[in-house]
């Protein structure tokens, strides 16, 4: 007698990540109560289950959904605002002082709606933010029905979240145990960066984590200035600031990493660190280059985030993979290094990896939550099919995702999100220009800068 599942997916190849460089032909993966109940021959899966609904999808590659590992979602808001700037003047002169009028709770919410419309338009099933007010990003990911990990921020000075690192980081936990029962979400604490941080306030955050058992996601060694300040201010790298603190362990996750020596990349490897690689921002803000292979040679857990959109300016993690590939090779100077099946698995298994989340999602294996990405390659721009992998990362477009699932729970459907009104949305998206601009003016006449 067949067995009962809710969801029967038959694609032409599935890409389960676990093992690396694997795809399956003439395979199905069934999903039941939200999770991977099985991934076998499309035949015998047809002879076992007994499904509530099929969903047949020739000419689709099935992926894990994508992880997103380091965003700022709300900043979706300013894509294009302040554009062509090195990272101080852009932040100190444009994004800050915008950010210190305007983000309140439904700023947050529009622009993390935004681009938690696009991630999921994109094939990503879960990111990882850094942001103010997360219980607002909380409330928007979960009636979105995407999974997320919220940041509990901690800065120095005040915003319209907090006052003082203190309030940071009591409403940081308040926030967590007010959505600690819902499985879509988990938080992180998020430290800036060493240079908008205290040595006291990172010593109570890590007293937090390590009681709490909670990881650590904060910017680190993004840019040479950063690195020269602390060493002319402080008189040590922050990498070294940060293993002196007791910082630099298996719970921390590092993003950017674009300024390391081999020495440290040792030290990241010797004590479990993940990196959260952003190429795209990077090159932009023209920060630098993580030097990727060299990290996973040493063993390193590298994931890959897109940034915030006000410096990528999208969050697309098919052309972050892209990317990602391209400039990992240039900077090893070698052809083999970063190959596609690497790439695929920095945007999935390497990023739930780094959240903690790796026995729960990024990859297809039976037992995980059933977070999924059909991408179309039948397409003129994706034929002919040589390696679907290697299509997928060299050469698909957002465009060609057409069916996601988060916990089994269909978000996307031929192109169409199921659960948001887009054109209510564009509206008040539109709504924020004048606004914003208004805040910009000021700014410049408050600073005489024209």
């Amino acid at each position: 007698m067949s067995e009962r599942v809710d969801l029967l997916i038959e694609p032409d190849w599935i890409i389960p990540v676990e093992p690396a460089g694997r795809v399956l032909e003439n395979h199905a993966l069934a999903v039941h109560e939200g999770r991977i109940a099985a991934l076998l021959p499309r035949k015998e899966a047809r002879d076992l289950y007994r499904p509530e609904e099929t969903v047949r999808l020739p000419g689709h590659a099935l992926t894990p959904g994508f992880i997103n590992a380091h965003t700022h979602s709300a900043m979706s808001l300013l894509r294009g605002f302040a554009d062509d700037l090195p990272l101080k003047t852009w932040l100190n002169e444009h994004i800050w002082p915008v950010e210190g009028k305007l983000a309140g709770p439904d700023f947050i919410r529009d622009g993390a709606e935004l681009t938690i419309a696009e991630m999921l338009r994109g094939g990503t099933t879960c990111f990882n933010d850094m942001y103010f007010f997360p219980d607002v990003v909380a409330r928007c990911a979960s009636r979105m029905g995407i999974r997320a990990v919220l940041g509990m921020i901690v800065i120095e000075f005040p915003t319209p979240w907090a006052q003082d690192p203190a309030e940071y980081l009591s409403r940081g936990l308040q926030v967590r145990d007010e959505f600690k029962s819902d499985p879509l979400l988990s938080f992180v604490f998020a430290p800036h960066a060493p240079y908008t941080v205290s040595d006291d306030s990172f010593e109570r955050l890590r007293a937090y984590a390590d009681e709490l058992e909670t990881r650590i996601h904060m910017h680190l060694h993004e840019t040479a200035d950063e690195v020269a300040d602390a060493e002319k201010e402080q008189g040590e790298r922050p990498l070294a600031r940060m293993e002196r603190l007791g910082l630099l362990n298996p719970s921390l996750l590092a993003v950017h990493m674009t300024q390391l020596s081999d020495e440290e990349i040792r030290r990241v490897a010797e004590h479990g660190a993940s990196v959260v690689h952003c190429p795209e921002s990077n090159l932009k803000l023209a920060s630098g280059f993580c030097p990727t292979a060299r990290l996973l040679e040493a063993g390193v857990n590298v994931a890959l985030g897109t940034d915030g959109a006000a410096s990528n300016n999208d969050s697309d993690m098919l052309g972050e993979m892209r990317t990602a590939a391209l400039l990992g090779k240039a900077v090893a100077e070698d052809p083999a290094a970063l190959p596609a099946e690497e790439v695929l698995a920095m945007a999935t298994i390497h990023g739930a990896r780094a959240l903690g989340l790796e026995e729960e999602t990024g990859s297809l294996m039976p037992g995980k939550w059933a977070d999924l990405a059909a991408i179309r390659l039948d397409q003129v721009e994706t034929i002919p099919v040589h390696n679907p992998l290697s299509q997928i990362v060299y050469a698909a477009g957002r465009d060609q995702v057409d069916h996601v699932w988060v916990g089994g729970r269909r978000v996307l459907a031929d192109g169409q999100l199921v659960h948001v009104d887009e054109q209510e949305l564009q509206e008040r998206i539109q709504a924020w220009t004048g606004p914003i601009n208004e805040a910009r003016d000021a700014g410049r006449e408050a600073t005489g800068n024209d």
